[in-house]
């Protein structure tokens, strides 16, 4: 069996944690992590910024919220050659020829189906649902609870806050926040921050 080692032993961390042990593929899961004040009973062995020391020896994962800032620590690790796994809860459903890039996890009751595709180092949380034939661009943070109809689009980094419903036929531009709870009703072509029921242009600085 393989080891795992998870950069970022934070509560989205120990969410990666949980579903690698329920996943049965590793015999040694551990994080790194470069703060001194975490509370975890999985073993921290080192720093962020020795990843490199465990690469022949460990599959590695960024379990990181924030989209730039997990694009940044994955390239770096792609580049050092890294083994990156896709992480799959058990519970999660997901039709057969969906296509996922590494270092996206799909968290537990998830639904994803016919023909999407998603990217890589994406996070697909708790219970969300995306319908047939959506395309979700490279590090796309997608928050529990959120729902997607058939044929929709969301562009790279985007974020879509718990709760959002993004209708059929859309595109989402990158680098957007979609609020919590908004719904999503034409395509968005501007970056920046959407709120509401119908989803609006509010700024360019919240983050959910």
């Amino acid at each position: 069996m393989k080891k795992l080692l998870i950069i970022g032993a934070g509560g989205h961390g120990h969410v990666i944690a949980d579903i690698a042990i329920n996943m049965k593929k590793y015999s040694y899961i551990a994080f790194l992590d470069d703060r001194d004040t975490i509370k975890t009973n999985i073993d921290i062995i080192g720093k962020v910024t020795e990843a490199y020391k465990y690469i022949e020896n460990y599959e590695l994962f960024v379990a990181i919220g924030d989209n730039h800032m997990r694009e940044n620590i994955q390239c770096q690790l792609k580049a050092m050659g890294a083994d990156i796994p896709v992480l799959i809860h058990p519970s999660a459903i997901i039709a057969n020829n969906v296509s996922i890039g590494m270092g996206t996890v799909i968290m537990a009751g998830v639904v994803i189906n016919w023909g999407s595709i998603i990217g890589k180092s994406c996070i697909i949380n708790t219970s969300a649902s995306i319908d047939h034939d959506n395309v979700l661009e490279d590090y796309v943070h997608i928050s529990p609870g959120v729902h997607l109809a058939g044929t929709v689009t969301i562009g790279k980094s985007a974020w879509v806050g718990i709760g959002a419903i993004i209708s059929n036929n859309l595109n989402i531009c990158s680098g957007c926040t979609i609020g919590a709870g908004a719904v999503v009703v034409n395509d968005i072509v501007e970056p920046g921050t959407y709120m509401g029921v119908p989803a609006k242009y509010i700024n360019k600085i919240y983050k959910p």
